[in-house]
């Protein structure tokens, strides 16, 4: 994989999947003047460092080489049924519990009982009480920022092409998420062994490498133009949409959640990440880099989003005419969604197009700063 990577990217020049018209997204005049305006105005960038986007641009093309190998060697050897249940009493029982495991399974609960030294538990606990004071809020959001992600080529054609959100899938998928958001949430859950938390984190990791391969082999797959299917780049987005994106959209309902708090989801979904197989070279720390960083990927709304549109529309009413494509190839959506928010330093900000003159004006600050907290750039424990 190196060795194809070294191929793609080069230190000045970040080289995305072929599909994520990131370049020309954002050479786009409109954003360029409106980069350009917040830049005089704020004295922040719109877009994330080069460097930033070099990582990003490589994760794309990374998946999870200790989970994949788990499968190759474990699933590959016992079946199916018997490696769930050798996978289940690790987790439920301990690795200590099973005598002489194969060695793909210990790599894989080394890898997952050792807690990371950036790890602060205290962090960790609040981030999960944050979710539980969210409720069921958190799965309105999250069910929005879904249809948002799912317009995006990358995300839409391995559901379509692994059949995830055909018919009735679409809604037990939906609730197996919301189970997966409610047992991660719960007390303890990321840092107490054995917990439904942690499990549940296993579980859809060890899934993950079976959709990868599903949708990798199927013919209509191409790596170069979409990257690995459930790329890291695409697992740190989902991060993102379980910490600054539903807390800035949950603002707008009156649903407050402070600058420090969510810096603290930051923290927490970090080490869920992990816990998933996340291994980016580059997590954010900051809510402004953040969004800025949600911005690095999503860069076109091509001909696959229509081609998932029909085949769920083919699986769910057989028989009557093709839903008419909507995209076309090299349609670009520019980037910049967000981004805004995280350089005028609240969500729900004033955008960029509005002119200098409102970002700067003394009536604009004053009402912006009692609606809202600004985005600071401290520590979580700030």
């Amino acid at each position: 994989m190196s060795a194809v990577l070294s191929g793609r990217s080069t230190d000045d020049d970040p080289a995305f999947p072929s599909a994520v018209t990131y370049d020309a997204a954002t050479s786009n005049r409109r954003l360029q003047r409106a980069r350009a305006l917040v830049r005089r105005a704020t004295g922040k960038d719109l877009y994330p460092e080069p460097e930033q986007l070099r990582t990003f641009a490589e994760d794309m093309f990374r998946t999870d080489p200790v989970a994949e190998r788990f499968v190759d060697e474990v699933y590959g050897t016992l079946g199916p049924e018997a490696a769930r249940a050798l996978l289940d009493k690790a987790l439920t029982d301990g690795l200590d519990s099973i005598e002489n495991p194969p060695p793909a399974l210990v790599e894989l609960f080394e890898e997952f009982e050792t807690v990371p030294d950036w790890v602060d538990p205290e962090l960790i606990a609040e981030g999960e009480e944050i979710w539980r004071r969210w409720g069921t809020g958190l799965f309105s959001v999250a069910g929005g920022i879904t249809l948002e992600m799912y317009t995006e080529a990358a995300v839409a054609k391995p559901l379509s092409l692994a059949g995830g959100y055909a018919g009735d899938n679409a809604l037990r998928r939906f609730l197996e998420t919301s189970r997966f958001w409610i047992d991660v949430s719960q007390p303890g859950a990321l840092l107490t062994p054995g917990s439904a938390g942690r499990a549940t984190a296993m579980r859809v990791r060890v899934m993950h490498v079976w959709v990868r391969r599903t949708v990798a082999k199927h013919p209509e797959w191409d790596v170069e133009r979409w990257g690995e299917p459930i790329s890291q780049s695409y697992q740190l987005l989902t991060l993102l949409g379980g910490s600054v994106v539903p807390a800035s959209a949950l603002w707008l309902t009156g649903v407050q959640t402070t600058p420090r708090e969510i810096r603290v989801l930051l923290h927490y979904q970090r080490y869920l990440g992990h816990l998933l197989g996340v291994r980016t070279q580059w997590f954010p720390e900051t809510i402004a880099d953040s969004l800025r960083h949600a911005q690095s990927g999503p860069g076109s709304r091509a001909d696959p989003v229509a081609t998932a549109r029909r085949d769920a529309h083919r699986d769910t009413a057989p028989g009557l005419p093709d839903v008419p494509p909507t995209a076309r190839e090299g349609d670009v959506s520019p980037p910049g969604e967000l981004a805004p928010l995280a350089v005028l330093g609240a969500p729900g900000g004033v955008r960029p197009r509005q002119g200098a003159a409102t970002l700067t004006s003394r009536p604009c600050r004053r009402a912006r700063d009692r609606r809202m907290p600004r985005f600071c750039l401290r520590n979580p424990r700030d």
